[in-house]
């Protein structure tokens, strides 16, 4: 609901709706472009992802110009997406690995923060968007390795074992008394 507010989601939406200056789709494109709005109907997501309710009937007499106009949006709803995601994933990786060498007062505070800031977020988006554009389906497996890097304890072993070591000094203090 808050995309519907934003200016900028706005004019993305307003520029979709315009003829595209380049050249069409191949003809043999637009069955596959069909079905994959036919699976956006099918999972209940095509209202969320290209902004309009459509039934499996609506999307098998859409004409040409159309398919092409709502796979554009999808392209532009998923890319938004998954920068969004790569960009929340670096800055909580970043965050965290920062936290090792100096203490962070609230980590959800900076990484708020972060994320607010224009020029950080636009640079981010250009970044991961070329990424994706050269990349691809890799994206995946960086995304999926800063996930797993942030559920990591990095805190050294030695800290580790004096904090176990200082529990069950208490734990035995405690059975003392």
């Amino acid at each position: 609901m808050a995309e519907q507010n934003d200016p900028v989601m706005a004019e993305v939406m307003a520029l979709l709706e315009t003829e595209p200056t380049n050249a069409p789709a191949s003809v043999s494109d637009i069955p596959a472009q069909s079905e994959q709005l036919a699976i956006l109907v099918n999972t209940g997501k095509c209202k969320k992802a290209i902004g309009v309710k459509l039934t499996q009937d609506q999307v098998s007499r859409l004409d040409d110009k159309d398919v092409r106009k709502y796979i554009e949006r999808y392209k532009t709803y998923v890319g938004a997406k998954t920068t969004e995601t790569l960009i929340d994933s670096f800055l909580t990786f970043s965050i965290k690995a920062l936290g090792l060498v100096v203490k962070i007062k609230d980590t959800a505070a900076l990484k708020n923060e972060l994320k607010n800031d224009y020029i950080i977020t636009k640079e981010m988006s250009d970044l991961t968007g070329g990424l994706a554009l050269r990349c691809g389906r890799l994206l995946s497996v960086a995304n999926a390795f800063l996930i797993t890097a942030m559920h990591v304890d990095f805190t050294p072993e030695e800290a580790t074992i004096t904090e176990k070591s200082s529990v069950i000094t208490e734990e035995s203090e405690i059975t003392t008394e």
